[in-house]
């Protein structure tokens, strides 16, 4: 590895993380001769050395890389000139603190993205609901005949889409807490979601996962946008943070009506007609794992009810429901909130050290029967659930979950005459205890809920 001397040619640049964002962020170095413009003084750009460091020894690597993996893939970190950190690696790690602290510059694919973007970026970031806002600003400004782009932390990294971008085009971006931290810039239009607690798992606090989210408008300029839910209180506060113009949405109702009317405004305020608007708005069916509607199973349990039923769109019998993006307990609230007939609950996963009273509480006030908890917390789920007096069922893992919850659920008719009941995957917690991601988590849960035979 290379010493840092100021009198010599030679720099060390790092890339730590090497998962889809680092690998983009070599991609983008290798197009300039492993250098960004703002890195290199060495007017021989070829005599940058460029190392790959991850905890995992088991990647595919390019041929010929320099690398540091496995468990000392962090040390000597003050070694290197600049490490491009990945959103994966915590910003607030000691051994990157004192490289900082050393005078290494730590950069990040977001920040180099936002340093060479040659057009307007619009940056969504928040706790609930970014996913499906960004995507329909992108699908309004596309059917508005815009020129625009989307990636972020949606999962296309942002330098993926550089090379295409105009400066009549529209950079959207779903924006998370990783992605912002430490980033010295803000987006030209800011879209601030509902914010509450999440990953505390990985931030120190809620105050730090704050204040990473407090970039998206922290260094906006008086010519730039925020919007803002109004009527979160921490999307309120965090929009007061820069010096662009500030614009309310009351955005009130279920998760997808929130999305839709923080989307309308930011679509309106750059131009696009409204017909073209709410047509968009129609047209748009969601996005997998919130909320998704996977199977219905017709148990022909007809009552008096059944035309009523029928009559207001609920479906008899019973219907489940993959919301395998809730990852927190605020987000299982909400999708519990989305329903009227019966529940069957299905919560579970990877803890993230946060507090399950805003689940405890909507519970209380639910048409939720009962709490199937499973995976690695699942005796912190039957806690939180305990005092809300439904009926909890314990069980290991996701299958045993599904395949119980859709026993119960039989029973229940047959015993209690209920004409529709809705089995609902919003775990309230990560998915890494089982699975690679939620993505993972929903399509396996997906794949056994068709499984099932009547």
């Amino acid at each position: 590895m290379e010493k840092k001397n100021n009198n010599s040619k030679t720099i060390g640049v790092a890339i730590l993380g090497f998962g889809r964002e680092g690998r983009a962020v070599l991609r983008f170095l290798k197009n300039r001769n492993y250098c960004g413009s703002a890195t290199c003084n060495s007017p021989d750009r070829g005599s940058c050395k460029l190392w790959i460091l991850d905890k995992s020894g088991d990647i595919k690597l390019p041929r010929g890389a320099r690398t540091q993996l496995g468990k000392s893939y962090l040390k000597n970190l003050s070694r290197f000139d600049i490490i491009y950190r990945s959103p994966g690696i915590p910003y607030t790690l000691p051994e990157l603190q004192s490289a900082k602290r050393a005078g290494v510059k730590i950069s990040s694919a977001t920040e180099l993205f936002f340093e060479h973007c040659p057009c307007p970026i619009v940056g969504i970031t928040g706790t609930k609901g970014k996913s499906t806002t960004a995507t329909l600003i992108y699908k309004i400004l596309k059917m508005g005949g815009k020129d625009a782009y989307l990636a972020g932390n949606i999962g296309k990294p942002a330098l993926e889409i550089l090379p295409e971008l105009k400066k009549n085009s529209i950079a959207v971006l779903e924006l998370s807490s990783f992605q912002l931290q430490a980033l010295p810039h803000s987006p030209h239009i800011a879209v601030v979601v509902d914010i509450f607690p999440d990953h505390m798992d990985a931030h120190k606090n809620f105050t730090e996962y704050y204040e990473a989210k407090k970039n998206v408008a922290r260094w906006q300029k008086k010519g730039d946008v925020v919007f803002y839910a109004a009527n979160n209180e921490y999307a309120t506060r965090l929009a007061r943070s820069g010096k662009g113009k500030k614009i309310a949405v009351l955005a009130t109702g279920s998760p997808r009506e929130k999305s839709e009317k923080i989307a309308a405004a930011v679509a309106r305020h750059l131009g696009i007609p409204e017909k073209t608007i709410l047509k968009t708005i129609s047209l748009f069916r969601g996005l997998p794992h919130r909320l998704e509607f996977v199977r219905h199973i017709n148990t022909k349990q007809r009552t008096v009810y059944s035309n009523v039923l029928k009559n207001i769109g609920i479906n008899e019998g019973i219907n489940f429901y993959n919301d395998s993006a809730s990852t927190n307990p605020h987000t299982a609230a909400a999708a519990i909130k989305s329903f009227t007939n019966p529940i069957i609950l299905i919560a579970g996963g990877k803890d993230k050290k946060l507090d399950y009273e805003p689940l405890e509480a909507a519970l209380k006030r639910s048409s939720v029967l009962t709490v199937i908890a499973y995976g690695e917390n699942r005796n912190k789920i039957a806690r939180a659930a305990s005092d809300s007096s439904r009926k909890i069922i314990v069980c290991k893992n996701l299958k045993e979950a599904v395949q119980t919850a859709y026993a119960h659920a039989l029973r229940l008719q047959r015993l209690e005459r209920y004409n529709a009941i809705t089995i609902l995957l919003s775990p309230a917690s990560a998915s890494f205890d089982q699975f690679r991601d939620y993505k993972h988590r929903g399509e396996e849960f997906k794949r056994i809920v068709k499984s099932i035979k009547k």
